[in-house]
């Protein structure tokens, strides 16, 4: 049987990871698999990390879109990847590490542009975009930065006012017109979860 492929979109902090945990739990574990977009950052290895900190990393080019439609196309034909794991701290992937993802009945690609590329949305059997207040997904950000992933207070707000917004202004948001499904996530959102789980559990029968 082949996979069902659902891309999740939103700005940053918007709530995506929340959503696909509430999708997994609809679920046996072992017939969910996740990809995070985040882990297809390109490598930077030739860079200093002075350098690497000055990236823009919310621009589409940041990523490494080929590879990562490469490595869906494999999973939706049954087969294992490897995937590369992104360093937060470094910015930049793991040199001597890979996640190994194998095909499962429902594989979920999560990322602030998983809805950019359009081989990537042709791919996919179910669009979603997270909305979530612009004030809220900041705070949520702030605090993620600075205690999962190393910031300080003033990189991360010259990071989001240089950057993140005026890439979710050109890029994220325009995406939402792709979506199938647009969820807010400053309510709660247990009706939409259950209509989609539900649309998933048929297209699976």
């Amino acid at each position: 049987m082949k996979p069902i492929l659902i891309a999740i979109a939103g700005g940053t902090a918007s709530g995506k990871t929340t959503v696909v945990n509430e999708i997994i739990n609809h679920f046996h574990s072992e017939d969910v698999a996740v990809i995070c977009q985040d882990n297809y950052y390109k490598a930077l290895d030739n860079l200093s990390l002075e350098e690497r900190r000055k990236i823009n990393y919310d621009h589409p080019n940041s990523f490494d879109l080929d590879l990562l439609f490469a490595d869906l196309s494999r999973l939706m034909d049954g087969n294992t990847i490897c995937s590369p794991v992104y360093d937060f701290k470094e910015h930049n992937r793991k040199k001597d590490e890979t996640l190994s993802i194998s095909a499962t009945k429902v594989i979920i690609l999560e990322g602030i542009l998983a809805l950019y590329d359009s081989r990537i949305r042709g791919l996919s059997d179910i669009l979603i975009y997270v909305e979530s207040d612009p004030d809220v997904r900041f705070i949520r950000r702030l605090k993620r930065d600075i205690h999962e992933r190393g910031r300080d207070l003033d990189s991360v707000i010259m990071q989001y006012l240089s950057t993140v917004k005026p890439m979710y202004d050109e890029y994220v948001a325009p995406t939402k017109r792709f979506a199938d499904i647009i969820i807010p996530n400053d309510t709660k959102h247990d009706v939409a979860i259950e209509i989609l789980a539900a649309k998933i559990k048929d297209i699976i029968k």
